[in-house]
């Protein structure tokens, strides 16, 4: 099993920056592909950005290429977000994930969830 905690929501004005951190628990996350995903109030809940096992690989969504960056750091066993440029489009609870499979985390299905974490971008 793999706890998942986020860190690093908040309120931020447009064009302002936010890093949220998802410190994972129980097993080692170098074992793991690790990613975003957000959900808007009525909205349905939609990927963002993931990374493979040894950040090889980074994957995004087009509404954040360009003002987005995951990463890792797999000694401190957390998966990064830095956001930059926020838009209030960006608002929405943001949730990490991680599985062992890359295209099942980009796909919604991931096995290990964590709570979320707010983010408000006010215009």
């Amino acid at each position: 099993q793999v706890q998942l905690v986020e860190s690093g929501g908040g309120l931020v004005q447009a064009g302002g920056s936010l890093r949220l951190s998802c410190a994972a628990s129980g097993r080692t996350l170098s074992g793991y592909a690790g990613g975003w995903f957000r959900q808007a109030p009525g909205k349905e809940r939609e990927f963002v950005a993931a990374i493979t096992r040894s950040a090889g690989n980074t994957y995004y969504a087009d509404s954040v290429k360009g003002r987005f960056t995951i990463s890792r750091d797999n000694a401190k066993n957390t998966v990064y977000l830095q956001m930059n440029n926020l838009k209030p489009e960006d608002t929405a609870v943001y949730y990490c994930v991680a599985d062992g499979l890359i295209l099942i985390l980009t796909s919604g299905r991931g096995a290990y969830w964590g709570q979320g974490t707010q983010v408000t971008v006010s215009s």
